[in-house]
């Protein structure tokens, strides 16, 4: 059995694997906590948990804005692991395995519950499918990797695949009935499985004094890196070729090589001292949600990085609550602080319209068209919405309108495109998913009520992440499955689940006063209490997959 870390050793871990890649500890272990948070969300008492670990005060709503701010992690990866990725950087796959234990270590938060096995699935497959390994080998089709190749992304995946077992006999556990002293005995789990000194191996490393343990191998990984080159970052060829990888987005494909010819022959007859007309870069992206906006928003910030008009090319994604503040004059300070962050990539403002219409969406509106003329050189903002509110939001502003000329249409996905994508995410999971669950699937998607509010791929995401979760369920009485019963989903799997709407975290105390019952012998929910026989959170996600 493999250990599984707690969510507290899982981001020390992750913080001492972004010291090495050059990534902020302080900005790794928030992006941890909050892909912790959106993960254990479904499970009741969770934010106890979490708040203890993270070591926060215990606090309902820090937890929810945090997971509110990671639902995007679920599906995508972290601006952090996005920059590794991009750069091709040797650390990637180390930090992708970081998030993933990460994500397992969040599953174990409040009581056992499927659902965060299979949002902690997703999340965990969204990260290490980022983790490219370097260097990468070039095939004759010209896409830049040699799938003949185990690569570390597939070791990785085993790595995930091997803890996830561990979930499933822990979730058995908690169907035994365990007291509460085999409870105590089952958190040990989590501690540092061997002590300095006592590794069995035989590791001269774990065998020094505490202070000399980290000091050796990142000494002498400090002396050997620059001996080896960095890799060169992805190119523009192959970005686009990742582009037209994407399941539909025929019209967005075709304006996203469109624009790269122009700004690639912009900077040629800038080289040869030619002059060119001023193109604004910024750009509208209008479209429902789950439609692709913010992956594709992904993939522009590396196109522009490999066309030099960008020297960093990370995407910074963010909402109104994350520009606005709660006093006038605090606004302008935070929405200058995120550009900041954002400066040499692309800033995302989703669901932007909502700036309008009052005086603190003003200001930050005010202060961004002004951060975008002082950084008109390194920067690229990219606003998204709906395609009404949108053009509302953007005529309203002449300092907006004057700057985004560029608008790409993304088109709801048809019932194809979204089995398509069921499949490609179930895949970058390591599920299986036959016909029989693909059928299933599309009697959903014939059921469901379309509309604004459809999620489109998130709808689907959701669908996976629940199946998983209930095929993590099946398997719990199973003692030793298969590798084809690990891998395979089924179409009973596949029931509806809610589509949208977050709900509040369960107040909840995991330590009962003398004369209370013990958590295993809390009842049942009842159909008074839980109507629905649901979880208290089955939450969508905020992110828009491709």
């Amino acid at each position: 059995m493999t250990d599984v870390l707690s969510l507290s050793s899982a981001l020390d871990a992750l913080a001492a694997v972004a010291a090495t890649a050059g990534v902020d500890a302080a900005t790794a272990r928030r992006e941890g906590e909050c892909l912790a948070a959106t993960i254990a969300e479904p499970a009741r008492g969770a934010f106890v948990d979490w708040s203890e670990q993270t070591g926060r005060a215990r606090s309902s709503e820090d937890f929810m804005d945090a997971a509110s701010r990671g639902r995007r992690y679920r599906s995508a990866p972290t601006p952090a692991m996005n920059g590794l990725a991009l750069a091709r950087s040797p650390h990637a796959p180390s930090y992708a395995k970081a998030l993933a234990d990460v994500a397992l270590a969040a599953a174990s938060l409040g009581e056992e519950n499927p659902r965060t096995v299979g949002n902690a699935a997703t999340a965990a497959a969204a990260q290490l499918g980022e983790a490219t390994p370097t260097p990468v080998p070039t095939t004759t089709d010209g896409t830049g990797l040699d799938l003949t190749q185990p690569h570390e992304q597939a070791r990785t995946g085993d790595h995930f695949l091997a803890q996830m077992m561990d979930q499933l006999e822990n979730v058995q556990d908690k169907l035994l009935n365990l007291d509460l002293q085999q409870n105590d005995a089952r958190a040990d789990v989590w501690a540092d499985p061997v002590p300095p000194g006592d590794d069995p191996s035989g590791d001269p490393i774990a065998t020094q004094p505490p202070p000399a343990e980290p000091t050796g191998p990142v000494e002498r990984e400090k002396v050997e890196e620059p001996a080896e080159p960095e890799p060169e970052p992805k190119s523009v060829e192959e970005l686009l070729a990742e582009l037209d990888t994407l399941v539909g987005l025929t019209d967005v494909k075709a304006e996203i090589h469109r624009q790269a010819a122009i700004l690639r022959v912009e900077g040629l007859r800038k080289d040869a001292g030619l002059t060119s007309p001023t193109i604004t870069r910024h750009m509208i992206f209008n479209g429902n949600p789950g439609t692709g906006k913010t992956t594709v928003a992904r993939l522009v910030a590396g196109i522009y990085r490999a066309l030099g008009l960008l020297s960093r090319g990370q995407l910074v994604e963010v909402d109104r609550s994350e520009l606005v503040a709660g006093f006038l004059g605090q606004t302008a300070m935070k929405t200058a602080d995120v550009v900041k962050s954002a400066e040499g990539g692309v800033l995302f403002i989703d669901e932007a319209y909502s700036l309008a219409g009052d005086q603190y969406g003003q200001e930050a509106v005010d202060t961004l068209v002004k951060e975008m003329e002082d950084k008109r050189d390194d920067l690229v903002v990219i606003v998204a919405g709906y395609p009404v509110p949108m053009e509302v939001f953007i005529a309203q502003n002449p300092g907006l309108e004057s700057r985004f000329r560029t608008q790409i249409d993304f088109a709801d996905y048809t019932d194809d495109e979204l089995v398509k994508i069921f499949g490609v995410m179930a895949s970058g999971a390591e599920y299986d998913a036959g016909d029989p669950v693909l059928d299933r699937l599309r009697e959903l998607l014939v059921a469901v009520q379309r509309g604004p509010q459809f999620g489109n791929a998130r709808y689907v995401r959701n669908v996976l992440e629940a199946a998983i979760g209930r095929h993590a369920w099946r398997l719990r009485d199973i003692d030793a499955p298969t590798l084809e019963q690990l891998r395979t989903l089924e179409a009973d799997d596949l029931d509806p689940v809610v589509a949208d709407g977050p709900t509040e975290p369960v107040e909840w105390d995991p330590a009962p006063e003398v004369g209370d019952v013990a958590p295993h012998e809390v009842a049942e929910p009842t159909a008074e209490t839980n109507p629905a026989g649901t979880t208290p959170a089955e939450t969508p996600a905020e992110e828009e997959p491709a």
